[in-house]
């Protein structure tokens, strides 16, 4: 053994530097400047993925038109409807589910899609059967 070479342990086993690469002849700090640029890029791309999917999120109706009013009050009317038929308010209910139907036939319409228009028909066309049913019982 040279004398500036240090004593090692025979108990332990040693990992040779940098796992046995040669050691490059930059700097630190140009190391250090590769890191953080491929750190950068790597942000960069989860940003750019993060923002397409966010995007796929976004809503695909108009905000502020007629019929982005006409939903809204639609949803509000069945969602009153339901829980005043709940609380044995059945005429109130029903009636304010049979014009949120109505709005919601409405909205299919403008949008163009069946599914709303069907569905929205059957249920007002359900309720308004009871609806009738229990005016003329009365």
């Amino acid at each position: 053994m040279s004398p500036r070479e240090p004593e090692l342990n025979t108990d332990v086993s040693y990992i040779a530097d940098q796992y046995g690469t040669p050691p490059v002849r930059s700097s630190r700090a140009s190391q250090l400047a590769v890191e953080l640029a491929t750190e950068k890029k790597r942000l960069i791309d989860e940003l750019r993925e993060l923002q397409a999917e966010n995007d796929d999120l976004k809503s695909t109706t108009p905000v502020g038109t007629i019929d982005w009013y006409i939903k809204w009050v639609a949803t509000f009317l069945s969602v009153s409807g339901i829980f005043l038929m709940s609380a044995g308010l059945g005429l109130q209910g029903q009636i304010a589910y049979v014009i949120s139907a109505l709005g919601w036939i409405i909205v299919g319409v403008q949008w163009g899609d069946r599914a709303i228009m069907i569905g929205s028909s059957i249920s007002a066309t359900a309720v308004m059967m009871d609806l009738v049913r229990t005016l003329t019982a009365s």
